[in-house]
């Protein structure tokens, strides 16, 4: 068998960068609070972790882009919530940030981590923003983690 690459959890000294969208910023700030929580208790210090706040989901694309590219990030970690109303315009919203963070990452080479909360009710964006379903932010926190230590671990063989 081949090399087996894994991410560790270990990111002291690893500068991270969160993009949180102020629409649904109810949700958000519970999506935030649980990535801070996430990286803290993996040993990343307050002030190695920026936050850059959007007007809307939309807009969460561009500004991963611009901090990605700074090259001062092992990871950006993006943060919204979506939901569902009568029109279509989540749907079209949820579709183009979804390709634009898959694009920025892979542009840039830099871990760009999912943690927009997509739900049909407020109910299940409630669930995923940190009650009885956990809290997005700090999966995505951990995925960025992870993927820091797997992009080195590929990086050093």
């Amino acid at each position: 068998m081949g090399t087996v690459f894994e991410g560790r959890f270990e990111a002291q000294g690893r500068k991270l960068a969160l993009v949180a969208s102020r629409f649904n910023e109810f949700f958000t700030r519970e999506l935030v609070a649980g990535a801070q929580d996430c990286l803290r208790r993996h040993g990343v210090a307050d002030g190695d972790v920026d936050v850059a706040w959007v007007p809307g989901s939309f807009e969460i694309p561009l500004a991963a882009q611009r901090l990605a590219r700074t090259g001062r990030y092992g990871a950006v970690v993006c943060l919204g919530c979506l939901i569902q109303g009568d029109t279509p315009h989540f749907g079209l919203v949820a579709a183009e940030v979804t390709k634009g963070i898959a694009q920025v990452s892979l542009a840039t080479g830099v871990p760009v981590v999912f943690g927009i909360v997509t739900a049909d009710t407020l109910e299940q964006a409630m669930e995923r923003a940190g009650t009885k379903a956990g809290n997005r932010g700090f999966d995505a926190a951990a995925a960025a983690l992870e993927m820091i230590g797997l992009c080195a671990a590929i990086d050093r063989a």
